[in-house]
């Protein structure tokens, strides 16, 4: 889906200073989207702050060495962002996806942008850039950089390049194609360097995360004829390996490595008892409507929502429904 660009870069053009947010427990997507339009925008002479609505994992800390981002509970009060010309959302375009952020948005009198490549969407008020077909928002970045003939610095190719490969699944995921590749070569071109990232990205893992990894794969269930994978994490688990819940990241996906498995989903109690779900699928299921059901939503294939525990009850409510959506059976 080609987009056009040219609305975006008159708003460019008009304004002065920007503000870069995109959703609650950003991943590398989020962040290293925010990082490089953020790059491209100061080289144009704009003045950009990125703030969102929760701090980046620590696992992704190394992609913000000078601590640009910040969050909304470290600003000094809520009229701090009066006053910015545009709000500019990246990777999502969800209220849900938000939180206090999405307080101040409504009340803001900014020009309203979003730079999204996901399924799941509410009216956020803001011109829209999408392009659900996009592998990762990193490409649309990408995209307006070229289209706009903007130079990508060394530094924004490497976050990009992050973005990219992160969302593709280092380039496993259906979503990647031949111009990804293409892309991804020119990024190296600007600097990114592959095998550096790989290592920062998914090489600095921590024993806990070994033991966790061991304990929670070892009671993945299946259900409708091991087409579903499903496992549950409690919060017992990470008190007790000294694990945290970054380190359930990918988990997921392990699920799908087992012959015959087309959806697997994972459960992951929170500190605050609420339950965090992610989705993924590899058959024509999707996840986003499973998702959508529980106030959540993301990509066909990958997708995410928040329930209200217990643990249990929280599981048996999403088994349901991903049996019903592998089934064939049109939402409830």
């Amino acid at each position: 889906m080609e987009i056009d660009w040219q609305p975006l870069r008159q708003i460019i053009e008009d304004n002065q200073t920007f503000v870069l947010s995109s959703h609650v427990r950003p991943d590398a997507d989020a962040i290293g989207s925010e990082l490089g339009l953020a790059s491209l925008l100061e080289a144009q002479g704009k003045q950009v702050r990125i703030v969102n609505p929760s701090e980046a994992p620590d696992t992704l800390r190394f992609m913000d060495p000078d601590g640009r981002l910040t969050t909304v509970g470290k600003l000094k009060s809520p009229t701090e962002l009066d006053g910015t010309d545009v709000h500019i959302v990246v990777d999502t375009s969800a209220w849900g996806q938000l939180g206090d952020l999405g307080k101040l948005m409504k009340k803001s009198s900014a020009t309203k942008v979003v730079i999204d490549h996901h399924v799941s969407s509410d009216k956020l008020g803001a011109i829209e850039f999408k392009d659900v077909k996009a592998e990762a928002t990193g490409t649309l970045i990408v995209r307006l950089a070229e289209t706009f003939g903007w130079p990508i610095s060394p530094d924004a190719a490497r976050w990009l390049y992050c973005a990219i490969a992160t969302d593709t699944g280092w380039f496993r995921f259906p979503s990647t194609t031949a111009e990804t590749m293409r892309i991804i070569g020119r990024l190296i071109d600007a600097g990114a360097k592959p095998n550096l990232l790989y290592q920062q990205l998914y090489e600095q893992r921590s024993p806990a995360r070994l033991k966790l990894a061991g304990r929670v794969l070892s009671r993945v269930s299946f259900e409708c004829e091991g087409r579903l994978a499903y496992v549950s994490v409690k919060w017992d688990d990470f008190v007790e390996t000294g694990a945290r819940p970054v380190d359930t990241e990918d988990l997921v996906n392990e699920c799908l490595t087992v012959a015959g498995t087309q959806c697997a989903f994972i459960a992951v109690e929170q500190m605050n008892r609420q339950i965090k779900f992610s989705f993924r699928s590899r058959s024509d299921t999707n996840v986003s409507a499973v998702a959508e059901q529980f106030g959540g939503g993301g990509h066909l294939k990958a997708a995410g929502a928040m329930l209200a525990g217990p643990l249990t009850e929280a599981v048996t409510k999403v088994l349901t429904a991903m049996q019903a959506a592998l089934n064939g059976s049109p939402p409830a």
